[in-house]
């Protein structure tokens, strides 16, 4: 799934920076651009390794670079493998059409996804937006 990471630009005496707005305290740093998504795999999978805690969905980019917290740097979209990540699942049997399953096995191909991803966030994007209501 595609995240928004910030990149603080390094040089020749520091590394680039990284944070991760949508996993907060999660950080990375790599000497070289080509090396920043294999980093940010990394910290994501250390960040939820053993921890109880629901994976959020991606922040909008456009919500991101709006926050004057992030100035001076750059925005990158990383594709984070989020089946990678040691989170707590539990598996559950659920009924429903099944042109409403195609439709989102279509989807979670197209954005690079699992459906029980897909379900998870679409799930929590609910709930949250229900909550905050």
């Amino acid at each position: 799934m595609l995240y928004p990471a910030y990149v603080h630009i390094g040089d020749d005496k520091y590394a680039h920076g990284v944070t991760i707005p949508d996993f907060p305290g999660c950080f990375s740093a790599a000497d070289e651009w080509e090396d920043l998504p294999h980093m940010i795999q990394e910290a994501a999978e250390v960040y939820f390794e053993g921890e109880d805690i629901p994976v959020p969905a991606p922040t909008s980019l456009e919500q991101l670079a709006a926050n004057p917290e992030y100035q001076g740097g750059v925005w990158l979209l990383v594709d984070i493998d989020l089946a990678k990540l040691k989170v707590k699942a539990k598996r559950v049997n659920i009924t429903m059409p099944e042109n409403l399953l195609h439709e989102i096995d279509r989807y979670a191909e197209q954005y690079h996804m699992t459906r029980s991803g897909l379900l998870a966030q679409a799930a929590d994007q609910y709930i949250h937006r229900k909550q905050s209501a």
